[in-house]
């Protein structure tokens, strides 16, 4: 016989006609994963303090102790990510844990480079116009072989188009002094921070559908960078 509930969340119980106690089920909200109402009481402002603070309790090594599991089943029947992160598919850079984010919490598409076309801004307008995110992140990080690999001109089969896509950034740079190539360890950098700028303006400039909602207070574009060495997520001005 249960007489009260000892946990603070609010658990759904059902009691078969004999008497046998059914599976308990708990809500999405229990289990610590976006639903509609959440997302929709959030700014894009209230999103990026979510990063922030996730980014922050990744390096204290404090994340969050999730029931993935059970995250699985509460999102079985929907999804809505607060954010929508654009990465480098580098090994290094898993956006879900360096922002200590649960399943459901973020839209992650990754691509070498982290860089903007059409394709990725169509999936950018879904997750945003659609699905209801209120934040896009472009996120790029230190060491990059992608942004190595367009600083020294690399030819390597498909690789060849997809580094084309990261010039614009390496041809901006021009005011850090020594070898423009990936041996010059400040070039590479500064050529990875105005890749994620120039992404930035990309989106804005290319999609009338995510400018609109920017400009109706609804959605906010920015940048960061990731540090490989230390963790830390660096958001840009």
């Amino acid at each position: 016989m249960i007489n009260r509930i000892t946990k603070p969340l609010v658990l759904s119980l059902s009691l078969a006609v004999t008497g046998v106690l059914a599976p308990l089920t708990v809500s999405a909200m229990d289990v610590g994963v976006q639903t509609a109402a959440t997302q929709a009481a959030l700014t894009p402002a209230a999103a990026l303090q979510k990063l922030k603070d996730g980014n922050k309790r990744f390096l204290a090594g404090d994340m969050q102790n999730r029931d993935l599991m059970a995250q699985v089943k509460a999102t079985s029947t929907g999804q809505y990510p607060h954010s929508i992160v654009l990465s480098c598919i580098d090994s290094r850079v898993p956006p879900e844990l360096v922002f200590d984010q649960g399943l459901g919490d973020i839209f992650a598409p990754r691509v070498a480079g982290n860089y903007v076309d059409t394709d990725m801004l169509g999936n950018m307008e879904f997750g945003a116009a659609v699905a209801g995110s209120k934040l896009i992140v472009v996120l790029g990080h230190s060491e990059c072989g992608a942004v190595k690999g367009a600083c020294d001109n690399v030819k390597l089969g498909n690789l060849t188009h997809t580094l084309t896509n990261l010039a614009p950034a390496v041809y901006e740079v021009t005011d850090v002094p020594g070898e423009r190539s990936s041996k010059n360890a400040a070039f590479v950098d500064a050529v990875a921070h105005k890749n994620v700028n120039l992404m930035v303006d990309n989106i804005l400039a290319r999609s009338p559908t995510l400018a609109g909602l920017v400009d109706e207070g609804k959605l906010m574009v920015v940048g960061a960078m990731y540090n490989v060495s230390t963790g830390t997520v660096t958001f840009m001005d």
